[in-house]
């Protein structure tokens, strides 16, 4: 069965920094494109990263470029998000995303 579970996600103060996994069963993410989305209640689901396969192609949303991070876990089967300077703005379900696969996301919440 094709999963992908999300995991990391939390309450943390503006400036402060989470690392998301995203671990898949089924399939090998080192071969597939890796997405991140996040979804703000009432506002459409937008990319935050991607990690391209083939090659090290990433792309990163001008709302997370400087503090997020992406990056293949491959001996574990995982994506990380390492998202650093959280600002309120960033409050979120964040979704990764592989070949039609969605997870089922984890809550951000930046607040003081």
């Amino acid at each position: 069965q094709v999963q992908l579970v999300e995991s990391g996600g939390g309450l943390v103060q503006p400036g402060g920094s989470l690392r998301l996994s995203c671990a898949a069963s089924g399939f090998t993410l080192s071969t597939y494109t890796v997405s991140w989305y996040r979804q703000a209640p009432g506002k459409e689901r937008d990319l935050v990263a991607n990690i391209h396969s083939p090659g090290t192609t990433i792309n990163y949303a001008d709302s997370g470029k400087g503090r997020f991070v992406i990056s293949r876990d491959n001996a574990r089967n995982m994506v990380h998000l390492e998202m650093n300077n959280l600002k309120p703005e960033d409050t979120a379900v964040y979704y990764c995303y592989v070949g039609g696969v969605w997870g089922r996301g984890t809550q951000v919440t930046v607040d003081s």
